[in-house]
């Protein structure tokens, strides 16, 4: 053995293999440095892991990026996501020239990023914010970037993160799905932007398009009604000449929050629960089936509260009617009238989500009177519509190719105008070619025309206040409407008490489906064969007047395939009845936990039930137009109909919110004992995710057709939620 300096050789390797090999508990490497199996780089504040692991129950090992102080290790980055490592072999190096490389055990290159410029003293390093990055220290900079993993995403958007394009390197940012658990390698989806036309974000399956925004209008992507202002995370879209990218910032850093592109091409945002120690569900892109791509055909537009939920935009017609009959709308629609290009004029469409932009054309800074004289002028301009549609709108978009993939939505949808011919356009909303010359002759004739309608209707209003007097001096509360033409409800049918005894044969046992809180419900037949579902409240009932006004008051306004649909009530002497429609599949809760029928529930059919509340609870929670929270979601609660469709009933217990407004506190708890999240049962404080808690014991339920309370098992004494979570730490999906 030689000596170097007094120090033996072999002392001076190994010395010099320890400073070779990074320590866990560094955010940087530099070129002595490297990362081994068992080691690690961690971001300064502790957030962030870089090191090697294993997927699922995959035998393979990847170099990836993961969040360090959740137990549950949630991946966010894989450098190697197409070529495995199948042993510990696997070491991370920085070379000179600035370029990170992956070497598996016979030292080959098994992935590497890459650089073409010159670097004095590069340094790799994870940041907070889990991007990892190469820089050149050489000169002093700190900011002199050489590569860095937010460019090259996996699955996962961070905040920070940018989706888009560099149009001047020509590198492009989208998400890819993991190929499934275990493999990381590309699955079939992408999520990312669009840049023909005017850009938006798409997903496609391969080179098939499933899902898009719509175009960003300078508050939200068009497509998307619930990107709105929120206290957990802000976003924006940033277009200019060199790039064009969306991205999303969290104010508070403690708040955990990413977007994931799902294996089964769903596009998900999740909140860390730091409470409950897990991830929670916020948001989803693809609301509905309405966001299936183009599902409704050319000038098409869908509905999701319309049956059949495609129709065709006023002024067209389909193309091939029998398949439309047969709910295949694909074919789309066409125009019922030829254009004339020197007659034509513009239709406006209020609340939709705009069509796909992939043939437009945009201006920044036209207004819309200048939009519109320009479509006007060329032929083949088919619509146009403000770019921006802040403080009054601005800019101009320009569609030249048929109109697809149009939806109507409930709330923040856009204006948007389609050339149409002469005939089809009407004075009111309409805009033509000789609007300015021909206003003031127009408004002539419209107040000429009007004018002894509007006397015959304020006589017939007259009229109408007098008989509603006189009906409720005799004791019937009629329901109407203080709203504005544009918040009409629809008219509450009011029923007699006559009608109801003979319908439900004068309220007989024999007729009676079951009992609530509310009272008995009895099946009743109206005098047109009409089926139909009479709930009386009892006079001893649990619940009283107020929450019967309630669920008047709230179901009367919901109108959803997943809702039960009031179909009017009975306020006449001592009773009090709402009318439903019938179900003749009775409730849920006889179909899981009855040993006979619970036959009848197949898979197909489970998950048809499961996906059917959840569209029914979602349009409750985003998309009708009060917030709604149910309160008492449970197997007994949810009807089915002929077809098996689940439809959400008994809002006595419901609570509406404004569009501001996300939880609330109450001393009064109700609801029902094993559906009742805790932090409700504790605290008082209930929000939609108290409804989101109940969905989650439902589905155990269907799922395993046992009920939460009463649940027995041999070899523990747990509920069905508790023995459910313990289910999943043993399978390894929950520590």
């Amino acid at each position: 053995m030689v000596p170097v300096d007094g120090i033996p050789i072999l002392v001076f390797s190994s010395t010099l293999l320890l400073i070779m090999t990074i320590s866990s508990a560094v955010d940087t490497m530099n070129t002595t440095e490297s990362i081994r199996d068992s080691e690690a780089m961690v971001s300064a504040d502790g957030s962030f892991k870089l090191g090697f692991f294993i997927p699922g129950s995959s035998k393979n090992r990847y170099l990836g990026i993961w969040y360090n102080k959740i137990s549950n290790r949630n991946v966010v980055w894989v450098a190697n996501r197409e070529i495995l490592l199948t042993d510990s072999s696997g070491v991370l190096r920085l070379n000179h020239r600035g370029i990170l490389v992956l070497l598996n055990h016979n030292g080959n290159i098994i992935w590497s990023t890459n650089s073409s410029r010159s670097v004095r003293n590069p340094v790799a390093q994870l940041l907070d914010s889990g991007n990892l990055i190469v820089k050149d220290e050489g000169d002093g900079s700190m900011e002199n970037l050489l590569w860095q993993s937010f460019d090259y995403p996996c699955d996962t958007l961070l905040p920070g993160m940018k989706l888009g394009r560099n149009t001047t390197t020509g590198l492009d940012r989208f998400l890819s799905s993991w190929k499934t658990p275990d493999d990381p390698s590309r699955g079939v989806f992408t999520y990312g932007l669009k840049a023909a036309g005017y850009p938006e974000k798409v997903l496609r399956a391969n080179s098939l398009q499933m899902y898009r925004s719509g175009p960003w209008n300078g508050i939200r992507f068009s497509g998307c009604p619930q990107m709105q202002p929120n206290p957990v995370y802000t976003y924006a879209f940033v277009f200019t000449e060199k790039e064009m990218y969306y991205s999303y910032q969290l104010p508070d850093r403690s708040i955990l929050s990413r977007v994931i592109l799902t294996q089964n091409g769903n596009i998900q945002r999740f909140t860390w629960s730091s409470s409950a120690h897990i991830w929670v569900f916020y948001l989803t892109a693809q609301v509905d089936d309405c966001n299936r791509y183009v599902l409704c055909g050319v000038y098409g537009s869908c509905h999701i509260n319309d049956s059949p939920m495609c129709g065709c935009l006023r002024g067209f017609i389909p193309k091939v009617p029998k398949d439309w009959q047969m709910m295949n709308w694909s074919g789309g629609c066409e125009r019922r009238t030829p254009l004339n290009c020197s007659t034509d004029g513009f239709r406006k469409y209020s609340g939709v989500k705009l069509p796909e932009t992939a043939n437009s054309w945009f201006s920044k800074s036209m207004n819309l009177e200048e939009c519109r004289n320009m479509c006007t002028k060329n032929c083949s301009c088919i619509a146009y519509t403000n770019l921006d549609i802040r403080e009054g709108g601005s800019g101009c978009l320009l569609w030249f190719s048929d109109l697809i993939d149009i939806r109507r939505l409930n709330e923040n949808g856009q204006d948007i105008y389609v050339r149409m011919a002469a005939s089809e356009l009407d004075h009111e909303g309409d805009t033509k070619n000789n609007y300015k010359s021909n206003k003031k002759k127009q408004m002539r004739i419209i107040v000429i025309s009007t004018l002894p309608t509007g006397m015959l209707l304020l006589g017939l209003l007259l009229v109408l206040c007098f008989w509603k007097k006189k009906r409720q001096k005799n004791g019937i509360i009629e329901r109407s409407s203080n709203k504005s033409s544009t918040e009409q409800d629809q008219e509450l049918q009011m029923f007699d008490l006559g009608v109801m005894a003979i319908a439900t044969e004068n309220f007989s046992v024999t007729n009676k489906l079951g009992e609530g809180g509310f009272g008995p419900v009895y099946k009743g037949i109206l005098k047109d064969g009409q089926d139909i579902a009479v709930k009386r409240l009892s006079r001893n009932s649990r619940q009283g007047l107020e929450e019967f006004m309630n669920e008047v008051k709230h179901i009367a306004k919901l109108q959803h395939r997943n809702l039960v649909k009031l179909l009017g009530c009975c306020i006449q002497e001592d009773e009090r009845m709402l009318i439903y429609e019938f179900m003749p599949n009775r409730s849920l809760d006889s179909l899981i936990f009855g040993k006979t029928r619970s036959t009848q529930l197949d898979w197909p059919n489970r998950y048809h039930i499961i996906h059917g509340i959840a569209r029914g609870l979602l349009y409750l929670h985003q998309d009708s137009r009060l917030r709604i929270i149910h309160r008492d979601l449970k197997a007994s609660n949810i009807l089915l109909d002929n077809d098996m469709n689940p439809k959400i009933s008994d809002f006595g217990l419901a609570r509406s919110f404004g569009e501001n407004e996300t939880e609330a506190i109450t001393s009064r708890v109700v609801g029902t004992y094993g559906y009742i999240s805790p932090e409700y049962a504790i605290d008082g404080l209930y929000s939609i995710k108290s409804d989101v808690f109940s969905f989650g014991v439902l589905v155990l339920e269907i799922v395993s057709g046992n009920r939460n309370r009463g649940f027995c098992h041999p070899d523990h004494d747990l509920n069905l939620l508790g023995h459910g979570g313990d289910y999943f730490k043993k399978a390894g999906i929950l520590n």
